[in-house]
Order: C-alpha cells, then structure tokens, then sequence
C-alpha cells in the first residue's frame, strides 16, 4: 500500500460507554499503524485516558457536555441520548473549529463517529470535512434498526399481540423473528423508534463501519447495503490486530495465575459484561449452580452490581467461603487474555457483541443470559445460528445452572459446540490477515480516505 502522508488527521468520536469505547479505541489504533494521525474527542466522564494508548500520534480533546451524566439514571439511555445529541451539536462545532485553527498544517481528512453521537454529522457537513459512521454492534441489530425505524409504535404494538406476527420471520434475515427485534428493556416503544430514525439517518456520510466479519453476518451485511445505500466496511474483529489499552474499571491480573493451576478447558469463566446488574437471589443461584456443577470457575462480580449491595456481601457466610474456596472472584478482568487462556472451557456471557468476538476469536462456546436489546439477537446467533453456545432462559435457578455449565463443559453436546468454534476462530483469524475480508474492507476504506 502506498505510504500516507503525514500530518493526516481523524477525528474519531465514541460514546463514553466502556463497550463503545474499547472498539473505537482500536480501531483508532489500526488507522494509526496505517499513518494517520488520530484526536479522540471525548466528554467529562468515562474518559480514556492519553497515557494508556502508549502510541504516539493519538492526541485526546475534552469537550464540556451541556447535557449532564448524572441525568442518565432518571432518563434511561434511549431519553439521554436523545437528549445528549440535542445539546451537543454547538460544543462539538466548537471544538473542530479550535482543531482546524490550532493545526492549520495538518489536514482533517475524516470524522468517524459512533451512530449514537450523530449530532457530528452536522459539523462534518458545516465543515466540508467527509464522515464516516462506525458501529460497534452487530449487522444483524444494525438492520433491526432500520426496521424499527419504519414502524408506527402503535400499529406495531397491536399487531403484536397476534401470535403469528410475532413469530414471522424478518425478511431476509431468517432465523430472526419480529417478536425478536431489540425493543425491551430500553423505555418507551416510541422514543426507541425515533432514535432508530435518527441512527439509521445517515445524513452525509461516505461510509458506516462496522466491527464485524463477513463469515458471521453475509445476509445482514447484505441487507444493509441495501437499506442504507452507501458502502457499508466490515473491518472486525478489531481487537486481534489493534489491540488498545481502554478499560475504564481496573483489571486484577491475579485470576491468570490462579487459571494457570487449572486443568485445561475445566474453567467456566463468568463476566456479565460493564452494565448490568443483578438482585442478590439470581447471584445465590448462580453461586449454588456453580457449586454444584463441581466445575472450577472465574466469576466477575462488578462492584455496585448488585442491588442494594456494594460487592458479595450479600452472599451468606457459608456460601461465600465455599466459592472462594472452589473458584475465584475478581471485581474486574483482562477479558481477552482469560478467554485465550488455555483452562476456560466456557463463557458465561451477557452476550454484548464485544464479549461474543472476543469469545469467538478464541474458540470458546457459551453460556448465553441476555438481559435486553442487542444482547438477546447475540445469544439467538450463539445458539441457533452458529451453534456455539446455550441460552439460559427465563429466572436463573441452580439446577439450569448446574446443568448448562455441565453441558458446555463436561458432555459431549459442549464439545461439538468447541469444534465449531474453533472453526470459526479459524475464519475469523483469516479474515484479518492480508488478502481476508477484514483486510480487505480497511485497505479499500483507507484508499477512499485518501480520495476524499
């Protein structure tokens, strides 16, 4: 590939939420290794911060919000992201036009922003400087929006209460059912709709990006072409070949010794993803279920994850040492380097698109326990699509637990899922490498970068 000349500057723009965050800062490390210089501009919470890319030519701008964090736990997230873009558009006009000011010898050739900060669209436009939207979700919910962005919230909810609706089949997106498209657990149906509107608006933008691979997702990269009528880059999964230090909660690295005492492929690792949270019954479920399994296990339990708790102390006396005892608990994890380890055997997950590439990429089938959105078109993929996984469904009760971590790590029905897997990590390694997919999509997208 042709050299890129210096002083070539991206803007990128994430959601300063940890599953945002960690895609976008990768990515923003591969355009760098192909050149480009990179400006992270980010609020006042949930900030990345400069020394942890430990990579020159990432420069990190903070932009006051005129909409507070703190309003996020009464609004809900669809009502503050509304919100958010309403009242960010004039600070974000702001802050590109003191970067074209403060770096008039440098070139802003792009502005890649994530779907749900599209108040940047209209800076890009005002500016004259080309944008591209990147998305950290799958393809398959990418096409969900568009769909939701068509529908009438009433006359959907009516036509809903029809059995036969709910379980037809989306048009060209078999297996996924209408009674399936992401809508519960977000607030109300209409404002989920408006924002479906507004994400799948792509105002002026050149391209969408996607952290996805073409072997996962050929019929939903397909429809979307279609739906959105520009080109769509498949560039996943970002973090094999861009790995970038982002988390934003403390990992405690202890757990890789502990696995390191483990047989290989006995270990059910637990991680329920940076969000969610728990009541103390399903977690004393999920401890006797672990228990009972006699299977070693790493358990994440997030700090404020329970509720009305601020760690395990909820857990009785007595079970609390028996977990200690059988496995090993930690508030936070290296999550890919404990997926890569050669003892876990399985991965309990909430199903967020990160985790399940992260999963993939290493060849290790799932437990699935969707809680909302997203997460529960992930799990119907795991199980039902690629086969690598099992759905946890309805109240979590320690004989389910028992059962599906023994099924995933002791019974034969798990060890196919691992062969399937391992397939796919395989296919999902190709497509990173010269002459793949992944490959292919970033050196073509770069090439249009150059041109634009």
């Amino acid at each position: 590939m042709e050299k890129i000349e210096a002083k070539r500057r991206i803007v990128l723009v994430p959601v300063p939420a940890q599953g945002h965050i960690t895609p976008m800062m990768q990515l923003g490390k591969s355009l760098n290794l192909k050149g480009f210089l990179i400006t992270v501009v980010q609020g006042l919470f949930n900030q990345v911060s400069s020394s942890s890319q430990q990579v020159s030519g990432f420069q990190f701008v903070t932009i006051q919000e005129s909409f507070p964090e703190s309003e996020l736990e009464r609004l809900g997230p669809i009502e503050f992201l509304i919100k958010l873009n309403k009242t960010s558009e004039a600070n974000f006009k702001d802050c590109i036009a003191q970067l074209l000011l403060q770096q008039s010898n440098e070139n802003i050739v792009c502005i890649i922003y994530d779907e749900f900060m599209y108040f940047c669209g209209v800076a890009a436009k005002e500016f004259k400087i080309p944008s591209v939207i990147f998305s950290t979700s799958s393809a398959t919910n990418q096409v969900s929006r568009c769909v939701l962005s068509k529908l009438n919230a009433e006359k959907f909810l009516f036509d809903m209460k029809d059995p036969e609706v709910q379980d037809k089949v989306v048009e060209n997106l078999h297996p996924l059912r209408y009674k399936d498209l992401p809508i519960s657990g977000v607030g109300p149906l209409e404002r989920l709709l408006e924002l479906c509107r507004e994400i799948s608006n792509k105002r002026t933008a050149f391209a969408v990006m996607i952290n996805t691979v073409s072997c996962l997702e050929s019929s939903s990269l397909t429809r979307l072409q279609q739906e959105l009528g520009i080109p769509v880059y498949a560039l996943g999964p970002l973090h094999i070949t861009a790995s970038a230090t982002s988390s934003l909660l403390e990992e405690d690295r202890s757990c890789v010794e502990w696995l390191d005492k483990q047989k290989p492929r006995s270990v059910i690792y637990i991680s329920l993803g940076s969000i969610v949270k728990m009541e103390t019954k399903e977690l004393l479920e999920m401890a006797w279920g672990l228990l009972n399994s006699n299977q070693p296990f790493l358990w994440v339990i997030r700090p404020g994850s329970i509720v009305r708790s601020e760690w395990i102390e909820s857990l009785p006396e007595e079970v609390s040492k028996m977990v200690i005892e059988r496995g090993y608990i930690v508030k936070w994890a290296p999550q890919k380097e404990v997926l890569g380890h050669p003892a876990v055997g399985g991965f309990w997950s909430h199903c967020g698109w990160n985790s399940t590439l992260e999963s993939i990429v290493e060849g290790v089938p799932m437990i699935c326990r969707p809680f909302d959105g997203e997460q529960k078109l992930n799990a119907m993929y795991i199980e039902s699509v690629w086969r690598i996984g099992i759905q946890l469904e309805g109240e979590v009760e320690r004989k389910g637990v028992e059962r599906a971590v023994t099924r995933l790590i002791v019974d034969e029905e798990g060890a196919e899922m691992r062969e399937r897997a391992l397939g796919l990590k395989e296919k999902l390694n190709a497509s990173v490498r010269k002459g793949g997919s992944s490959y292919n999509a970033l050196d073509e997208l770069i090439k249009n970068l150059k041109t634009e």
